[in-house]
């Protein structure tokens, strides 16, 4: 048995109040009813750092059937990898049962590309340990004593800033691809450099990403690009070969026009504007990061579909549709944000009318905001709409009267065009 290396409240200044007092109650509960349990991973990593975790997740010597007897609250979760939530309220903690190595039974399969098809072996909390994926998420902090556990290394791999995997980084690619992502994510997000071992197969594998539910992978492209390091994010996913088994045509798009092209300013110019949400605690819409990735690939549809003598907004409609059918191949993206994206692509339309009446209904409108956040990263990018950018910026800081008076300064022109279209069919 490895020797843990244990740091006391003294070295490693972990303030036992900044555990969230839920968390704490779930810790003192299980230990007072005679089980092991300690909060573990990234909860763990940013305290360390100095960082006010999101996330509070505990691991116990306690089944799953035996933290739902001490907590009542708690729902069993999962069939490859049974999990308790305890819940409060809206809100719950996942406590996890400590894993051992997998062995050939139902609980603990391996599927012939080396992937984890079931983990239900329970072990003890050293095995848990060398079971997780990084050093830095394998570190244990026990509330009754106060002391940091440390069985791979974590600690040492925290002070030299570096991410490293436990055993052999690509067995453990093989297990679990998604494992890849991680790694990016948190060498981003946590500023840390990849150790060579675990950088070094990254490129090889990523083809491995392919054999992953699109449903997951959705999930975790939003923890990478909503991690407030997306602009890092994206240039180590592209610098790993990643990026293009998520999004492919987004990726074409890059290549298509790099390194200054109009797409490629937006794409930047999007995850800067999400990263400064995010350190400023603003909400962030998935629907816009897909509306970003897609644009370009949905402007060349939409013109070939005007070519073909459909209408605009349908050929905006038709070229979303053609993009959707692509990314939904290696993410799935829910309705609820995919019919967003498409509106923010639609509505890009109703910028061009200026008529007062369109004017007022479209500034009343739920995803004004979001189309007009959008047109202005466009503007922004270089594409030919800075001037309406400006004029829906001003027409949204003026009064009542000043907005009529805005409108009418425009209408006419508007009057005239029609006037002069129609009589020029009549010929």
């Amino acid at each position: 048995m490895t020797q843990a290396l244990r740091i006391p409240a003294s070295e490693h200044g972990i303030n036992p109040r900044e555990i969230d007092k839920r968390a704490r109650t779930i810790l003192n509960s299980l230990s007072d009813a005679g089980y092991e349990a300690y909060l573990v991973g990234g909860g763990v990593r940013d305290l360390l750092l100095g960082k006010h975790p999101k996330d509070f997740d505990i691991a116990t010597n306690a089944t799953p059937e035996q933290v739902k007897k001490t907590l009542p609250s708690t729902r069993i979760i999962g069939r490859r990898f049974r999990l308790a939530h305890v819940h409060f309220g809206r809100e719950y903690f996942e406590v996890a049962t400590f894993r051992a190595p997998h062995d050939e039974s139902d609980k603990g399969q391996v599927g012939r590309d080396g992937r984890i098809t079931h983990d239900n072996v329970f072990g003890n909390m050293e095995q848990d340990a060398v079971r997780r994926d990084f050093t830095v998420n394998a570190l244990f902090y026990d509330l009754k004593t106060a002391e940091v556990i440390d069985f791979t290394g974590g600690i040492d791999d925290l002070n030299q800033r570096q991410l490293r995997m436990i055993g052999d980084p690509v067995t453990r690619y093989r297990e679990d691809p998604v494992r890849m992502l991680r790694a990016i994510r948190f060498a981003a997000k946590l500023d840390l450099e990849l150790e060579p071992n675990t950088e070094a197969p990254i490129r090889e594998l990523s083809p491995l990403l392919a054999n992953i539910a699109p449903a997951r992978l959705f999930e975790e492209v939003l923890k990478l690009f909503h991690s407030g390091k997306a602009l890092a994010v994206l240039d180590k996913l592209r610098e790993y070969h990643l990026f293009k088994l998520l999004f492919p045509q987004a990726e074409a798009s890059l290549l298509e026009e790099e390194p200054e092209g109009n797409y490629a300013r937006l794409v930047y110019a999007a995850l800067g504007n999400t990263d400064k949400r995010i350190k400023a605690g603003k909400p962030v819409n998935p629907a816009f990061l897909f509306a970003v990735f897609l644009w370009k690939r949905v402007q060349e549809g939409s013109a070939m579909y005007r070519e073909l003598g459909n209408p605009v907004l349908q050929s905006v409609q038709m070229a979303a549709s053609d993009a959707f059918s692509e990314q939904v191949k290696t993410i799935a993206v829910p309705r609820r944000f995919s019919n967003v994206t498409r509106e923010i692509w639609v509505m890009q339309g109703r910028f061009n009318f200026k008529n007062q009446r369109r004017v007022m209904n479209f500034l009343s409108y739920k995803r004004f905001r979001a189309a007009y956040d959008f047109l202005c990263l466009r503007a922004q990018s270089g594409e030919a709409v800075e001037e309406d950018c400006q004029w829906w910026t001003l027409i949204q800081e003026v009064d009542e009267e000043e907005k009529i008076a805005m409108c009418r300064k425009v209408a006419p022109q508007s009057r005239g065009r029609r006037r002069h279209k129609k009589r020029r069919n009549t010929h």
